[in-house]
């Protein structure tokens, strides 16, 4: 009995081995397009936010340059703009007359 298991147990290994070499062959590929996948999606939010920090510092940039410029007043400024909406806003379009109807 023993004798008769070797050629099956043979068949099996030689049949079963490279099935399992041409299995992982193939989750080392997938493994790897998930990896390159991977890297390409931070690659890309990597450049998105170098981006928005540069924009970011350039906003930071001109906010610094407002406030230190010298004989630069944002209160006169602020008021300066509330006054300019005050303006708009008592010429803004044309009236309308509602109470002043025909009567027919």
């Amino acid at each position: 009995m023993p004798g008769e298991l070797i050629p099956i147990i043979a068949i099996i290994f030689g049949c079963g081995i490279p099935m399992i070499a041409i299995w992982a062959k193939h989750k080392e590929k997938v493994a790897q397009m998930s990896v390159d996948a991977t890297a390409a999606s931070t690659a890309e939010r990597a450049a998105q936010y170098a981006s928005q920090v540069q924009m970011l510092e350039d906003r930071v940039r001109v906010l610094e340059r407002i406030v230190t410029d010298k004989g630069y007043n944002v209160a006169s400024q602020i008021e300066a703009l509330r006054d300019q909406r005050r303006v708009d806003e008592a010429d803004a379009g044309t009236r309308l007359e509602f109470a002043k109807r025909e009567e027919v």
